[in-house]
């Protein structure tokens, strides 16, 4: 089977959705180890770098699926990742049926885990998730 490397590939102006581990720790609201942020800042970089519409997504925690609280929410990362990147992160929390992006954008989608059908492996929610983008990128 040949793997293809995100390098190799023309993003430009394609809609790349990068599932990416940034499932770090938060205690009152703080990042308190952003190891698994920098880590990712290398992929990140790239996909803008080659004018790519960039959607990110993670888990933190373990959140109940269909349910949205603060604890659980990406929030903290998206903030730190505006101050690693030096630009605006948004942060989209209501995701699954479309994401407003433009290529040379990136924005981080809330906690997928939080999406109905995410701890089942539901096939309609593969599908919706498929239907954001060109690139998929794990």
């Amino acid at each position: 089977m040949s793997i293809l490397r995100m390098a190799d590939l023309d993003l430009a102006g394609k809609r790349v959705l990068i599932r990416e581990d940034l499932n770090v720790p938060v205690k009152d609201g703080q990042i308190t180890s952003e190891q698994r942020i920098t880590a990712a800042l290398p992929t990140l970089k790239l996909a803008l770098e080659k004018g790519a519409a960039v959607m990110v997504t993670s888990h933190l925690g373990r959140p109940k699926e269909g349910t949205w609280t603060a604890e659980d929410s990406l929030a903290p990362v998206a903030a730190r990742l505006s101050e690693l990147l030096g630009r605006e992160v948004p942060l989209v929390k209501d995701w699954v049926d479309g994401v407003q992006v433009q290529p040379g954008q990136l924005v981080l989608l809330e906690n997928c885990r939080m999406n109905v059908g995410e701890g089942k492996d539901d096939e309609a929610l593969s599908k919706k998730y498929a239907a954001l983008c060109d690139v998929f990128v794990m």
